[in-house]
C-alpha cells in the first residue's frame, strides 16, 4: 500500500484552517509574531522595523471594521512585504494578508514558503499541528531510517554490566537508558549518537523543505493540467557518507508504520515485537523517534567520574538479573500492569506529547531502585532518580525536609521557620551553620522567592522522593523519573568540561556568604567577577549566583565594603544577574533597605549602580522620594568611556530612569527638575540618545526632550540644532501608538522656532530622512489615530506638504485639512476641538522663543495696537536694532509661509474653514473661543493679500455678523481691535459695506473709542465719513449718577485721583467717593475746615491731597486705599481761593490783589500785586494768571519774571470780562471768559504766546476741563458744552441743571468719566460712551 499523492483541496483545507485559527486568536498571533521576530538578530533593525510596521498594519485591518481603511491598510502592507527580501516572517505576514483578502491559494503558497525557508521553525513553533496533518505521513521512511541507524550504534554496547533489575520492574521511555548501560558507553559511541541526532534534524528539515515545494506545485497545478508525483526523500548519514533514497511509491504501509486513523504516532512504533505481559515478564517497547528528537541526558555522560565516588550500582541491585533481549533499547514495566493499561499509557503519552511544548518533561513511572543510604541532597544523583531529589537549597539543613516556611538570616543561611525559632528559643544567638553571632534574634519575613521556586519545582515533580526521616520505604513507593530534553546536542559534551571551574566558583561563593572577614568576602567578589567575565559558562554561573543566599551575600558587601573596586564589581554582577534572572530582582526588592543602600551608593558616586536601580523598577513615587536627579544628571554628563561596559550602558539607564521621574513628577517639582536638565551639557547628552541603538533609549530621550520643550520652551532651538532626526523617524516604524504620538509631538514642537528659515530646514529633514516616506507614514497613522491626536498629526503632515508650492491636488493636504476641520466641529470631543483651533493658530508660523504662537500679537500690531507685540519682542530679544539683510530675509520667508498656509486653508472646499469657525465662535469656553476668534481674524485679514477667488464672499456670509457683534459688545480692548481688523477686510467691499449699514451708528461709536489707541480706527473713520470724523453721532455722553449734597451747601471744588473722587463743600466738609458703573459710594466724610473748602489739589507722585479754605488754612491729607487723614495744617494768613500746588510750593488767590506763593518751609511772597487774579494754572515751574481785566500773565516761579500773554482792557463803564478758567494741556493754554469778543475760549501756544485757535460760543463759562480729545465748558446756566479739541467744533451739549451754576468739573484718569459740581449742592457723573 503506497501513500497517495496529496490533493490541492487537502492542502487548502489544512492551510485555511490554520490561518483562520490564527486570525481569530490575538494571543496566538502575538506568540507567533514573537517567535518569528526572535529569529531576526536584534542588531538588524533595518529588517525588523518594516516587519513590525506590517504587523501593526495587519492588526489594524483585523480590528478595523471600516472597509476602505481595512482595504488600504492591507494593500499598503502587501506592497511593503512583496518588495521586501523574503524571510519566514514576511512570508507568514503575507499569508495572513492574503487570507484577509480572501485569496486562499496565495495565502497557502506564502504559508508553505515558511516551511520552505525555515522548516525547523515552521514545524516546531509556527504550525506543528499542520505539519502533523500534512507532512508527517510522507516522512515515515525518515523515522525508519533513524531507528535503524540508532539500533546499529546501540547494538555495539557491551553488556558486561548488570541490567540492575530485580523482581520488581519499571517502565521508561526507550530513549532513556539506565545509568549502568550509559556509563559503559565509549566516547566514540557518544559521538555517533550525537552525530546521528544532528543528521536526523538535517534530513528532516531537508525533506520538509522538499515537501513544501511539492505542495506548492500541487497548488499551482490545481486544475490538473499535469501529473505531479510525490517527491523522493533524501536520507543521508553525514558521519559515514552513505546515502539512500526512499520513493514515496514504496512508503511503509499504514499498519506497519503504526498509523492510526491515517496519522503516524511518533511515540510508539515497531510494535510487531510486543510480547504478552505476565508477572515477572517484560515487554520490549521500541519506538521510532518523533519530529521532536529525544536527546541522551547530558548528565549521564558527565557523571562517570562522580559515580565512582558513590556506592556501586551493583550493590543497589544485588538481587537483579540481567534481562535477555535482542533489542538494546529495552524498557521495563510493572508486573501488575495489564495489556489494556499499557495501551492506555500509550494513548496518554501520545496525547500529552501532542499538547505539550518540545521542552516539557515526560515522567516515566518506575519503582524505586535507589539505595536507601544515599543522602537526599546529594549532588550526583543515581541515574533515573536524581532529578526528583529536591535540590539542596530547597531542604532545611536542620530538619532535612523541604522548606515550608523558609527564612533567610542575616548570615545568608536559610532555615525552616519553626526549626530556627526552636534553636533560638533554646538560648542560642548564632547561625547554626556559620556560627556567626546574630545581631537580632527576631526572624525576618518569609523568603517568598525561595518558596515560589520550591512550589514551581514541586509542580514539575508531583511525586518527589522523600527523605529518610519521613520513613519512606524505597522498595514499595514508586518514583517518577523525568527526562529533560537537552537544548542543544553540544550540551552532551560540554558539560564534562565545567566541573573544575564550578569547584573554584563554589569556594568563592562560600567565602562570600560565610566568611566573617570582610577582606575575604571582598576578594571572593572579585574572583566571582573574573569567573563571570572570563569563563565561557555564564549559564552555569548564573544558576549558582542567582540563589537568594548568594544575592544576600552581595548585598552584605554593599552595606559594609568601602572599596570602590569591590563595590563596582558587586553592582555589575548584580546588574548582570538581574538582567537575566527575575528572581534576583525579587530578592533585592523584598527588603526596602537593600534598595535604599543601592540608591545611597549611587548618590555617593557609584555610577554603575544606576543600571541596577533601573532593573529594580522602583515605583514612580519611590523614585521621587529617592531624590537622585543630580546623580542621574552626573551620569548623563559623563563620557561613556569613563564607565565600565555593562549589560545596559549606565548613561542609557540614567536616561530611562530620568524619563520615569519626569513622567510622574507633579507641577511643583517638574519645573525645578527641568531647570537642571536644560543646562547645555545635559541637554546635549540627552540629544545624543536620539541616535542610540536601543529603541527604548531613543523613546525615553524623545519623551524627556518633549517634556523640556513643553515646560521650558526656549531650549527647543538648541535641541533642533543638535538633534539627528533620522533615528527618531526610524523608531516610528516599530513604536507603539502612544510612542508614535510622542514622536509626532516632539517633531511638531521642533518646528516652532523663532526663525522661519530654520523651521523649514527642520521640516525638510523630517520629510527627506528615514528609510520610508514620512508623509505617507503620517498619512496612514492619521487614519487610525485617536481623535485628540489627529490635529497635531494633521498639522505636521500639512506643513510637510507645503514645503513645495501648493499644487492643485494633494492627498496629504486634503486629508490633513479635512481632519482639522472635522476635529474643529466635533463637539463630542472638546479636547480635540481645542487642539484643532490651537493648531490652526500655530500654522501662521510666527513663534516666540518659548514656542508660543505670535499670531494674536502680530495681528494687534497690524491694527496699530503694537504695545503687546513690542513687549514680546523685547522679552524674547527678537527685535533688531536695524533692518539688516538677515532680518529682511526672515521676514520675507515668514510672510511667504503665512501666505501659503492661509491660501490652502481658505481655498479648501471653497471656504469650508470659515463655516466651521462660525459654528464654534458660539462657544462659551473662553480658551476655545479665543483661539477660534484669533484664527478667524487671521484668515479674514489674509484675504487682503491673497488672489480674489470669491472666497471673501464665503467669509462674509459666515463671519461678518460675529465680528460686528464682538466689536460692538466686548469690553476687552484687544478683542475689540481684532474684530475691527477683521471688519476692515469687508468695508472696502460694496456688499460688505451694505451689510454694515444697520449697525453703522454703533460701529462708529466703537471706532471713536479706539481712535486714541489704534491708528487703524482713525483710518476706518476717515473712510466711513469721507475723510471727516466730526459727526455728532460719534459722541455720546451718558448720565451715570447724581448725588444730592445740598445739606453741605455748594460744591465748590472736585478732583479725581485714581479710583477716588474728592469733593469740597461750602460748609467746610470734604467727601471721599468711589465710583463703579452707575453708582457713587460715599466712603468718608470729614469736616476739619471751619469755612468753605474753595479748592482741592493732588500731587500724583506723593499720594497727597491739599485743601484750601476761607478759614485761611491749607491742610495736607495722606491718601490711603480706604480713607484720607490730615497730616499737616498750614496757616496762610489770608483766605485761600483757587489753590494750585507744585512739589515744594503752593499758589493761591488771596482776598485782595496779586497771587501769593507759599513755600511749605514757611515763607510766602506776593506776585502780580497790581492785578486782581480770577484763575490760576501751574505747569513745570510756570504760573499762569487769568485776571479780572481779561489779561493773562505768565510768572516764572524760579526767577519771578512776569510776562504778559494777553493785555487786559480797563473799562470805566460796562460789564467786566474776567478770565474765569485757565487750563494747560500738551503745551497749549486754554483760557475761558465771556463771549463779548466772539470767542468764549482762546487757545494759546504756551511757548510763544501765539493764538492757535478759539471756540465760539454764547455761554458764560465758569469752569473748564480738557482731555486728549475733548474740551468741556461748564456755564453759569447749568449747561456743559463738549467741543472737539482738534477740530474746534462743538460735538455735544449736556443739560446738567436748569436753575444752578456749574462751579467745578474734573475728569478721571482714563478721561472716560466727567464729574460735575453745581451751586445747588449736587454731584453728577457723566460717562463717555
Amino acid at each position: 500500500m503506497s501513500t497517495e499523492a496529496t490533493t490541492s483541496a487537502q492542502i487548502l483545507s489544512q492551510t485555511t484552517t490554520f490561518l483562520l485559527e490564527t486570525l481569530s486568536q490575538s494571543d496566538l498571533r502575538h506568540c507567533l509574531f514573537s517567535a518569528l521576530s526572535s529569529k531576526i538578530p536584534s542588531s538588524d533593525q533595518i529588517i525588523l522595523k518594516p516587519l513590525k510596521l506590517a504587523v501593526q498594519t495587519v492588526e489594524t485591518a483585523i480590528t478595523n471594521a471600516h472597509p476602505s481603511i481595512r482595504s488600504s491598510s492591507l494593500r499598503l502592507a502587501e506592497k511593503l512585504l512583496v518588495s521586501f527580501p523574503q524571510n519566514p516572517f514576511s512570508s507568514f505576514l503575507l499569508s495572513l494578508i492574503y487570507s484577509l483578502c480572501h485569496r486562499p491559494v496565495d495565502a497557502a503558497l506564502s504559508l508553505l514558503d515558511v516551511f520552505y525557508i525555515d522548516p525547523s521553525l515552521a514545524r516546531l513553533e509556527i504550525a506543528p499541528k499542520m505539519f502533523e496533518e500534512l507532512f508527517l505521513i510522507h516522512l515515515i521512511p525518515v523515522f525508519q531510517w533513524f531507528n535503524d541507524q540508532k539500533s546499529k550504534i546501540l547494538s555495539s554496547l557491551s553488556l558486561n554490566v548488570s541490567d540492575c533489575c530485580d523482581d520488581k520492574s519499571m517502565c521508561e521511555e526507550s530513549v532513556v537508558f539506565t545509568g549502568t548501560r550509559l556509563s559503559s558507553m565509549s566516547g566514540d559511541q557518544t559521538s555517533e549518537l550525537k552525530e546521528l541526532e544532528r543528521d536526523y534534524e538535517g534530513v528532516l528539515d531537508y525533506n520538509c523543505m522538499v515537501l513544501a515545494g511539492y505542495f506548492k506545485e500541487v497548488l499551482v497545478n490545481r486544475d490538473g493540467a499535469r501529473v505531479i508525483n510525490p517527491p523522493s526523500l533524501l536520507l543521508e548519514n553525514i558521519e559515514k557518507g552513505d546515502r539512500s533514497e526512499y520513493s514515496e511509491d514504496k512508503s511503509v504501509p499504514v499498519e506497519e508504520s503504526k498509523l492510526t486513523n491515517g496519522r503516524y504516532n511518533p511515540i510508539w512504533a515497531e510494535g510487531e515485537k510486543s510480547i504478552e505481559l505476565h508477572e515477572g515478564s517484560v515487554k520490549n517497547l521500541s519506538k521510532l523517534p518523533s519530529f521532536f528528537p529525544e536527546r541522551v541526558p547530558p548528565e549521564v555522560l558527565t557523571k562517570q567520574r562522580s559515580l565512582g565516588k558513590s556506592k556501586p550500582l551493583e550493590k543497589d541491585f544485588s538481587d537483579s538479573e540481567p534481562e535477555p533481549s535482542s533489542d538494546d533499547n529495552s524498557g521495563y514495566c510493572s508486573s501488575s500492569d495489564s495489556e489494556g493499561e499499557i495501551e492506555d499509557k500509550k494513548l496518554a503519552l501520545f496525547d500529552s506529547r501532542q499538547s505539550q511544548p518540545p521542552k516539557r518533561k515526560q515522567p516515566v513511572c518506575a519503582e524505586s531502585s535507589c539505595s536507601p543510604d544515599l543522602p537526599m541532597a546529594e549532588i550526583d544523583y543515581p541515574p533515573g532518580v536524581g532529578k526528583h531529589t529536591p535540590p539542596k537549597d530547597f531542604v532545611c539543613p536542620i530538619t532535612s525536609h523541604i522548606f515550608d516556611d523558609p527564612v533567610t538570616l542575616e548570615t545568608g543561611q536559610t532555615y525552616e521557620r519553626k526549626a530556627i525559632q526552636e534553636w533560638l528559643d533554646r538560648g542560642n544567638c548564632t547561625c547554626p551553620i556559620t556560627r556567626q553571632k546574630l545581631r537580632s534574634t527576631q526572624l525576618p519575613k518569609t523568603n517568598y522567592v525561595l518558596k515560589r521556586l520550591i512550589a514551581s519545582w514541586q509542580e514539575q515533580n508531583p511525586n518527589p522522593i522523600r527523605n529518610q526521616s519521613e520513613g519512606s520505604n524505597p522498595e514499595s513507593e514508586p518514583v517518577c523519573s523525568p527526562v529533560m530534553r537537552s537544548t542543544s546536542p553540544n550540551s552532551v559534551i560540554s558539560q564534562a568540561t565545567v566541573d573544575g571551574t564550578v569547584s573554584e566558583l563554589t569556594l568563592a561563593i562560600t567565602n562570600l556568604c560565610m566568611s566573617e572577614i570582610l577582606e575575604e568576602s571582598e576578594m571572593a567578589v572579585l574572583r566571582i567577577g573574573r569567573f563571570w567575565k572570563e569563563a565561557n559558562m555564564e549559564f552555569e554561573i548564573q544558576n549558582m549566583l542567582s540563589k537568594p543566599s548568594v544575592v544576600n551575600g552581595f548585598v552584605e558587601i554593599l552595606f559594609n565594603s568601602v572599596n570602590p573596586q569591590v563595590l563596582t564589581a558587586t553592582v555589575i554582577l548584580l546588574s548582570e544577574l538581574g538582567s537575566r534572572e527575575s528572581d534576583v530582582i525579587q530578592t533585592l526588592t523584598r527588603v526596602d533597605s537593600d534598595v535604599e543602600c543601592i540608591v545611597a551608593l549611587f548618590k555617593k558616586g557609584l555610577m554603575e549602580a544606576v543600571v541596577l536601580i533601573y532593573l529594580l523598577r522602583p515605583s514612580s513615587m519611590n523614585l521621587m522620594e529617592m531624590d537622585m536627579v543630580e546623580a542621574l544628571l552626573t551620569v548623563i554628563r559623563n563620557k561613556e568611556d569613563d564607565i565600565l561596559s555593562m549589560c545596559i550602558n549606565p548613561k542609557t539607564a540614567a536616561v530611562l530612569v530620568l524619563d520615569q521621574i519626569l513622567a510622574s513628577a507633579d507641577e511643583i517639582n517638574i519645573y525645578e527638575i527641568i531647570r537642571k536638565v536644560t543646562t547645555t551639557e545635559v541637554i546635549e547628552r540627552i540629544v545624543l540618545s536620539l541616535k542610540a541603538n536601543w529603541a527604548e533609549e531613543r523613546m525615553a530621550a524623545v519623551r524627556i526632550l518633549l517634556r523640556c520643550i513643553q515646560v521650558e520652551g526656549k531650549c527647543r532651538t538648541s535641541i533642533a540644532d543638535k538633534a539627528e532626526l533620522a533615528p527618531v523617524l526610524e523608531s516610528f516604524m516599530g513604536a507603539s501608538d502612544g510612542e508614535r504620538f510622542k514622536i509626532v509631538q516632539f517633531l511638531a514642537e521642533l518646528v516652532k522656532l523663532t526663525r522661519r528659515t530654520f523651521n523649514e530646514q527642520v521640516l525638510h529633514i523630517i520629510k527627506d530622512e528615514g528609510s520610508f516616506s514620512s508623509m505617507h507614514t503620517l498619512l496612514i497613522y492619521l487614519q487610525t489615530a485617536l481623535q485628540d491626536q489627529c490635529p497635531i498629526i494633521a498639522s505636521l503632515l500639512l506643513q510637510l506638504d507645503l514645503l513645495a508650492e501648493p499644487r492643485k491636488m494633494s492627498i496629504y493636504r486634503e486629508e490633513a485639512i479635512d481632519t482639522l476641520i472635522s476635529c474643529l466641529r466635533n463637539t463630542e470631543f472638546p479636547s480635540s476641538q481645542l487642539a484643532a483651533s490651537e493648531t490652526i493658530l500655530s500654522l501662521q508660523g510666527r513663534f516666540s522663543s518659548s514656542g508660543k504662537p505670535l499670531a494674536r500679537a502680530f495681528l494687534l500690531k497690524h491694527a496699530g495696537l503694537d504695545k503687546t507685540y513690542k513687549s514680546l519682542m523685547r522679552k524674547d530679544q527678537l527685535g533688531s536694532t536695524g533692518e539688516n539683510q538677515e532680518t529682511l530675509d526672515e521676514e520675507k520667508a515668514a510672510n511667504e509661509w503665512e501666505r501659503k498656509v492661509a491660501f490652502v486653508l481658505v481655498s479648501h472646499e471653497f471656504g469650508l474653514v470659515f463655516e466651521a469657525l462660525a459654528e464654534v465662535l458660539k462657544s462659551r469656553d473662553a480658551e476655545f473661543f479665543s483661539a477660534c476668534f484669533v484664527s478667524a481674524t487671521w484668515l479674514v485679514h489674509m484675504l487682503n493679500f491673497l488672489p480674489d477667488t470669491g472666497i471673501r464672499g464665503a467669509a462674509r456670509v459666515c463671519l461678518l455678523k460675529h465680528f460686528v457683534s464682538i466689536f460692538i459688545s466686548t469690553n476687552d480692548i484687544e478683542n475689540k481691535v481684532l474684530a475691527m481688523l477683521a471688519l476692515n477686510s469687508f468695508i472696502h467691499d460694496a456688499e460688505g459695506l451694505q451689510e454694515l449699514t444697520s449697525d453703522m451708528k454703533d460701529i462708529l461709536k466703537a471706532l471713536r473709542e479706539l481712535k486714541k489707541t489704534s491708528t487703524l480706527a482713525l483710518d476706518i473713520l476717515k473712510f466711513l465719513s469721507d475723510g471727516q470724523d466730526s459727526s455728532t453721532d460719534l459722541w455720546n455722553h451718558k448720565d451715570l449718577v447724581q448725588e444730592d449734597c445740598r445739606t453741605n451747601g455748594e460744591v465748590l471744588s472736585i478732583v479725581c485721583f485714581r479710583d477716588k473722587i474728592f469733593s469740597g463743600h461750602s460748609d467746610g466738609t470734604i467727601k471721599v467717593w468711589t465710583g463703579k458703573g452707575s453708582i457713587l459710594n460715599l466712603v468718608q466724610e470729614t469736616k476739619e475746615h471751619s469755612k468753605s473748602v474753595t479748592s482741592l489739589a493732588v500731587i500724583q507722585s506723593g499720594d497727597k491731597l491739599y485743601s484750601g479754605s476761607l478759614d485761611r488754612t491749607v491742610r495736607v491729607w495722606s491718601v490711603s486705599s480706604y480713607v484720607i487723614q490730615c497730616t499737616q495744617v498750614h496757616d496762610m494768613k489770608d483766605q485761600v481761593n483757587n489753590l494750585v500746588v507744585a512739589n515744594t510750593i503752593s499758589c493761591f488767590i488771596p482776598q485782595g490783589a496779586g497771587v501769593k506763593v507759599h513755600s511749605w518751609s514757611g515763607g510766602s511772597k506776593l506776585f502780580n500785586q497790581h492785578k486782581y487774579v480770577k484763575s490760576l494754572a501751574v505747569v513745570q515751574g510756570k504760573l499762569y494768571c487769568g485776571c479780572h481785566d481779561n489779561s493773562i500773565q505768565e510768572i516764572d516761579l524760579a526767577t519771578g519774571t512776569l510776562s504778559t500773554i494777553q493785555s487786559g482792557t480797563r473799562k470805566l463803564l460796562g460789564k467786566a470780562n474776567p478770565i474765569n478758567a485757565l487750563h494747560v494741556h500738551d503745551g497749549l493754554l486754554y483760557s475761558a471768559s465771556s463771549s463779548l469778543d466772539g470767542s468764549i475760549v482762546k487757545i494759546w501756544n504756551a511757548s510763544n504766546y501765539n493764538v492757535v485757535g478759539s471756540l465760539p460760543s454764547t455761554m458764560e463759562v465758569r469752569t473748564m476741563a480738557v482731555s486728549s480729545e475733548l474740551i468741556y465748558l461748564g456755564s453759569k446756566g447749568g449747561i456743559v458744552e463738549v467741543w472737539c479739541r482738534k477740530r474746534h467744533n462743538r460735538v455735544e451739549t449736556l443739560q446738567i441743571v436748569s436753575n444752578a451754576k456749574i462751579l467745578c468739573m474734573a475728569l478721571d484718569d482714563d478721561e472716560e468719566v466727567l464729574v460735575i459740581g453745581t451751586s445747588d449742592g449736587k454731584i453728577q457723573a457723566w460717562g463717555l460712551n
